[in-house]
């Protein structure tokens, strides 16, 4: 049973940083692409950072290039998030998804396989 539990969320100023984990199991996790994606009320789900299964390809939302990175660590099945510069429109709930995919990575959320369950990122001004 494929298990993706996301941690590292909370409550932030403007301009502070946060990191965000996804603990992995039941897969083998360096064969899968990963992923965060965010979704706030109302409005819909946000590619936000991609990793390939390898680590050497990445990929990033618009809105948080150059902000946020996305590092993976296969020898500990975990994916994570660093988000710097945070501004009030990141508020957010952050998934971490992963895809079958052996090389590459997706924007699009279909090409997901497995979802977390969410974590709360709220970025006060």
């Amino acid at each position: 049973q494929v298990q993706l539990v996301e941690s590292g969320g909370g409550l932030v100023q403007t301009g502070g940083s946060l990191r965000l984990s996804c603990a992995a199991s039941g897969l083998t996790f360096s064969s899968y692409a990963m992923a965060w994606f965010r979704q706030a009320p109302g409005k819909e789900r946000e590619f936000v950072a991609a990793v390939s299964g390898s680590g050497y390809s990445t990929g990033y939302g618009d809105s948080v290039k150059g902000r946020f990175i996305i590092p993976r660590d296969n020898a500990k099945n975990a994916v994570f998030l660093q988000m710097n510069s945070l501004q009030p429109e990141d508020t957010s709930t952050y998934y971490c998804a992963a895809a079958p995919m052996a090389m590459g990575w997706s924007r699009i959320p279909t090409a997901y396989e497995y979802w977390g369950q969410g974590t709360q990122v709220t970025v006060s001004s």
